[in-house]
């Protein structure tokens, strides 16, 4: 029915010269219409070759499982997105000063979000806040260079703010983190756990979870060459952050399959929803925030609507080490994209174009099947 070979030709090239490792799997109104795995676990000698079953760090696409944990939580009326986060974690309250934080990518260097002065009183941000990346907290901080968990930890409970809270948009880490704390606070159980009975078992994703076992270790796409910890990352987080926490965190950590992603990324689309009641995730997709070219809804990116009398955006979200999660509820379209782009480094990186041709091919492919059976 579909003629991917112009897709297919695309990515058997970019193993060579982007990426070494690639899954991509598509869903088109309900069904898989597009399976494959390219290249190589171990690239140097072009040996172990990726299949299906490999697993890739999702990085940041983390942060929709442990949003949608809380969104189930919050439909239990656990809590309320309007509710403080400092009402489930104590620590965080007090004045805390505006001040640049770290840059993540320049050593040395520090961000500025705003150069006005003053301070922002942590026990008023909701949860709504950090969810919207709207809360005035810094995009990053170096929480693994302390020298425990439990002081990663506390470092991220008593941070500094970067900008008032509503004022601005921007992506925050450790948001997210704190709202992994405060659901282990609020529910007794460990992240790992309430994200796999309240996420991960329901849609029966097996190949999705935290730090791989050793036995699958060896099945997951090595990432990139970690100066701090001084070896080729695999099997283990790439995110230092998360790794000094002990690998479990809201906002990196966990390991997919391209077909689990897929999977989760269709339960926004079902109808019935498995997960989440479909006024829930119509919140969760709907704009709440927006800064320039930055669109938020909650815990999900959004990307331009297909049509301009579209009240639907696309939405999804993208991870560090080069995946991709797009879901566009238009075309009832799941695209679920992981590569270890990031194995070569941190500059000069060419994930964004990537993910821009790959869509490109695909709803070319796509439009192009539709009109000639119209």
């Amino acid at each position: 029915m579909f003629d991917f070979t112009s897709l297919d030709t695309f990515l058997r090239n970019a193993i060579h010269t982007i990426c070494p490792a690639i899954q991509l799997v598509v869903r088109w109104r309900g069904r898989e219409i597009f399976a494959r795995a390219y290249g190589w676990l171990d690239p140097e000698l072009r040996r172990e070759p990726v299949t299906l079953t490999s697993r890739f760090d999702l990085a940041s696409l983390t942060k929709l499982f442990a949003v949608t944990a809380l969104m189930r939580l919050e439909e239990e009326g656990a809590l309320t997105l309007e509710q403080p986060i400092s009402t489930v974690l104590p620590a965080f309250r007090g004045i805390r000063p505006i001040k640049p934080y770290e840059a993540p990518l320049q050593p040395g260097a520090l961000i500025a979000v705003t150069t006005e002065p003053g301070s922002v009183e942590a026990a008023t941000i909701t949860f709504r806040q950090l969810l919207t990346h709207t809360s005035g907290l810094p995009a990053w901080r170096p929480l693994y260079r302390q020298p425990t968990a439990a002081a990663a930890r506390e470092m991220a409970l008593q941070t500094f703010f970067s900008y008032r809270p509503g004022t601005h948009v921007v992506y925050s880490d450790i948001g997210l983190i704190l709202v992994g704390l405060a659901l282990e606070r609020l529910t007794g159980e460990s992240l790992e756990t309430l994200i796999q009975q309240r996420v991960l078992a329901p849609l029966g994703l097996e190949h999705t979870g935290y730090s791989p076992s050793p036995e699958m270790r060896g099945e997951s796409a090595p990432t990139e060459f970690c100066r701090w910890r001084g070896r080729r990352i695999r099997g283990a987080v790439h995110d230092e952050n998360a790794y000094r926490l002990g690998g479990v965190a809201a906002h990196a950590g966990l390991f997919s399959t391209a077909a689990d992603l897929a999977a989760f990324g269709q339960s926004f689309l079902d109808e019935p929803p498995p997960l989440l009641r479909p006024s829930t995730i119509a919140m969760m997709t709907a704009l709440q925030a927006e800064e320039g070219s930055v669109q938020r809804g909650l815990g999900f990116a959004l990307w331009q609507r297909q049509t301009a009398d579209s009240a639907r955006y696309i939405f999804g979200h993208t991870g560090f080490t080069g995946t991709w999660l797009w879901i566009d509820p238009e075309r009832e379209l799941v695209i679920s994209f992981l590569t270890n782009e990031v194995y070569h480094g941190r500059q000069g990186r060419k994930i964004a174009a990537l993910r821009v041709a790959v869509r490109h091919l695909l709803l070319t492919t796509l439009d192009d099947c539709v009109e000639m059976d119209a």
